[in-house]
């Protein structure tokens, strides 16, 4: 149960972090008419996003390995589709510039408590230990990395925001060899020594998949976000 609730807390508590984020660039970006409309829509989104996940875990529709991945065309792909159209659509946007680039950058550093709740969903036997730091995941080794080059750029200016724009892209390849881990154990587990897929089915249920369906996502939108605003303060 408690595993269960680490999930789900941090899951509030990037959803608090993402609307403190969001609330900030529209109250320095827009007219009070238009404030209050665009705060709905963002609260809206945020919770539509997390009962759809809900019921699609809780239907059993994605507690299957057939190919193609149901959790995958179900959760991921449509979120990717949302980022990618959504970053292009604001990319030349004023809000983008309203939000604190620390902020966006220090924010990668939640995904220690994910690699946290992978340690003890390995334990708990919903994860196999080859998605998690104890095999070949390494994405706690850059979240602590992420503390560091944040705190020479942004505290001691030491380095610039060419910096930070490689460790975002860095962070992107971190999240793609972490996605070619999950995958591979389930339809090439061969690779691994295994002969059928490595991930427990109970991996697939609810709150489990809120981070394929929502944390993972979130971290390439901020991403994402963030080389978006940086390239426009590198060319200023």
């Amino acid at each position: 149960m408690m595993l269960k609730l680490g999930y789900i807390g941090l899951t509030i508590a990037v959803c608090v972090l993402l609307i403190h984020f969001g609330f900030t660039a529209i109250d320095k970006t827009f007219n009070e008419e238009s404030r209050k409309r665009k705060k709905t829509i963002l609260i809206s989104g945020l919770v539509l996003w997390q009962v759809y996940i809900f019921f699609v875990a809780a239907s059993g529709f994605i507690q299957t390995f057939s190919f193609p991945p149901r959790f995958a065309l179900s959760m991921i792909i449509p979120s990717f589709i949302f980022i990618g159209m959504f970053v292009y659509q604001n990319r030349d946007k004023s809000w983008i510039m309203n939000i604190s680039p620390n902020w966006l950058f220090f924010f990668q550093s939640f995904r220690i408590l994910v690699e946290l709740l992978f340690v003890g969903s390995v334990a708990a036997g919903f994860l196999h230990k080859e998605a998690s730091i104890e095999g070949y995941n390494f994405d706690m080794v850059y979240a602590f990395t992420i503390l560091i080059v944040g705190y020479f750029v942004f505290v001691k200016q030491a380095a610039g925001l060419r910096l930070i724009r490689a460790w975002n892209y860095l962070g992107l390849l971190v999240l793609a060899s972490i996605i070619f881990v999950f995958m591979s154990t389930i339809y090439k587990p061969e690779l691994y020594g295994a002969t059928e897929p490595m991930l427990p089915i109970d991996g697939l249920t609810y709150p489990y998949v809120l981070v394929a369906g929502f944390l993972m996502p979130v971290a390439v939108f901020i991403h994402v976000l963030s080389i978006t605003q940086l390239n426009r303060l590198i060319k200023k």
